[in-house]
């Protein structure tokens, strides 16, 4: 199994709310919609909570000073099928569609992407 993962950061002009509501109400069914076409087998959306813990994680990680507001994972069954579906026509104009509604709430310049292969441990 293959996962793409992008680390999000919203558009500046967008507060925490409006991102996340956008993100999972107008960007979700969007990918569902378009989920078989392009193979995907899993879609994951980690939306980032402010909490107590936050101070404390600072104080031993390295974190990065400007958080991610939420981290996507979208799954598929090799790295041929990603391959295979961003040659074809259809997956090219997909995509095209996904990336201009991307624009309407991520920062794409400061979001990246990168693709893994995982290896589960524990669970």
């Amino acid at each position: 199994m293959i996962k793409v993962t992008f680390a999000l950061r919203r558009r500046k002009d967008l507060s925490v709310e409006e991102f996340h509501t956008y993100w999972l109400e107008r960007h979700a069914p969007l990918v569902r919609r378009h989920a078989e076409a392009l193979g995907i087998r899993r879609y994951v959306q980690s939306h980032t909570v402010a909490t107590v813990l936050d101070g404390p994680l600072r104080a031993v990680r390295s974190l990065d000073p400007e958080p991610f507001d939420g981290v996507a994972e979208i799954y598929f069954d090799s790295v041929e099928a990603v391959a295979g579906v961003l040659t074809t026509e259809q997956g090219q104009a997909i995509g095209a569609e996904l990336v201009a509604d991307e624009r309407e709430f991520v920062d794409l310049d400061r979001s990246p992407i990168w693709i893994t292969e995982e290896h589960l441990i524990v669970g």
